[in-house]
């Protein structure tokens, strides 16, 4: 059995309408009709006092829970400050920026060896204030921006990735858009890599990842999921997860396929890590999936208020759509490079506005259900989370190697970074790991 558990440190710094209907008539077989109990007017009080209720309640929709981080011997264990309060942050920057090492512990079932590395960090620059583009764009619009940007970026050099773009049919109707990244001529294929985005996000954001695997052999596939990116749907919402669960078992399926003989391995970020883990759990899949990769997974998510557990089924039943705009559209600090939030939240495939009701409701759903699942993971995995994550829960990926029975199996946990690993200033480790990891497994 491979079990492997990883600290890596580096330097931190610092949108219902009004009801208009007519009032309301009860009618009996024996009486006929009876004056309405409910007026016009008292609807419509009722329906703004429920508004107002709701709104306290789901000001901020979610906030990841964070418990004690009690692992085995073998885990390294790692204090953890909240990212609501300013002077816990202030105090685990300082101490951070003076642990400045490298720290690797492997563990197996016949025992454990470690390994220390001493890896110099680059202090990276204080975060700035991002530009945000609101508003949201109409399928076409969304679609049109992303086959442009795929069409721009493949050169047709020889020595270049080749980029191209599809147009993936569900079982639903729905189309998603996808594209692919193809090793120049020169590279041998090894291998292909299945790539699922966050909440919010789009394949195109990793190209330039995508482009590091191919340099290795691995070929990449990239689907944005429904409501995102090129895709259809509203933009940013997600009638139910399962639709994104089940079109991701049918890329897979499909991929599979026509890279028969290739080793298929699954990369998924955030919500999109979640995702791949429900799908893998389908034994048709897992067959398939030769290993997974996940960065800061969605795997415990708790709503801020007990209430709104108690709500949420109703809320995003009655009010599906319906947006939080008072809140922040910046959200949590999700990179310490500012010029990665810049061209985030300045991207027009980025969703930026206040999250849909259904979609927090069903990444609550898929939440749980990973949690009562988890010990049914059978499939190799890499999980890799910052510690000063904000947006997911770093001891829920540490549960996730705890209770999961793969039998290879690795974690790495890197001190001070954030949510977007793969755009912190630290992404070249990053990428580094997962590479080496994929190597080791074709």
């Amino acid at each position: 059995m491979t079990t492997t558990t990883t600290v890596i440190s580096s330097s931190l710094l610092s949108s219902s309408s009004s009801s208009s209907s007519s009032p309301l008539l009860l009618t009996s077989g024996a009486s006929g009709r009876v004056n309405a109990l409910i007026s016009l007017r008292t609807l419509k009080n009722l329906l703004l006092f429920i508004k107002a209720f709701l709104f306290f309640i789901l000001f901020f929709p979610f906030q990841l829970g964070r418990c004690s981080n009690n692992t085995s011997s073998s885990t390294t264990n790692t204090k953890r400050s909240s990212s609501s309060s300013s002077s816990s942050s202030c105090s685990s920057e300082k101490k951070s920026s003076c642990n400045k090492e490298q720290q690797t512990k492997s563990n197996s079932s016949g025992g454990g060896g470690g390994a220390m590395v001493i890896v110099p960090l680059p202090q990276p620059k204080k975060v700035a204030d991002a530009v945000v583009v609101s508003g949201n764009l109409d399928v076409a619009t969304r679609r049109a921006i992303a086959i442009k940007r795929a069409t721009i970026d493949d050169d047709n050099d020889e020595n270049s990735s080749i980029r191209e773009v599809s147009l993936f049919r569900t079982a639903r109707g729905d189309t998603l858009f996808t594209q692919s990244w193809t090793p120049p001529i020169s590279i041998k294929i090894r291998g292909v890599v299945v790539l699922l985005h966050g909440l919010n996000e789009h394949s195109g954001r990793y190209n330039d990842f995508a482009k590091k695997l191919n340099a290795n052999g691995f070929k990449v596939y990239g689907m944005d999921w429904i409501g995102h990116g090129g895709s259809d749907g509203l933009h940013g919402y997600v009638h139910s997860l399962d639709y994104a669960v089940n079109d991701m078992k049918a890329f897979i399926e499909k991929i599979a396929m026509e890279n028969g003989g290739l080793p298929c391995f699954c990369f998924g970020h955030s919500t999109g890590g979640a995702i791949i883990l429900k799908s893998i759990l389908d034994p048709k899949i897992q067959a398939l999936v030769k290993g997974v990769v996940l960065t800061s997974p969605a795997v415990r998510v708790q709503p801020s208020h007990p209430i709104f557990g108690v709500l949420a089924p109703v809320v995003s039943f009655l009010l599906p759509t319906y947006q939080f705009t008072a809140a922040n559209k910046n959200g949590t600090i999700v990179s310490r490079d500012p010029e990665a939030l810049i061209a985030k939240y300045s991207d027009p495939l980025v969703y930026t506005g206040s999250i849909r009701v259904r979609t927090g409701y069903e990444i609550l759903c898929i939440s749980a259900y990973l949690q009562q699942n988890l010990s049914r993971l059978t499939t190799p995995f890499l999980v890799l989370h910052g510690t000063a994550d904000a947006v997911t829960d770093p001891d829920a990926s540490v549960k996730l190697h705890e209770k999961a029975s793969s039998t290879d199996k690795s974690i790495k946990l890197y001190k001070g970074l954030l949510h977007d690993l793969l755009f912190e200033p630290e992404r070249e480790v990053v990428a580094k790991d997962i590479i080496e990891w994929l190597d080791s497994r074709v």
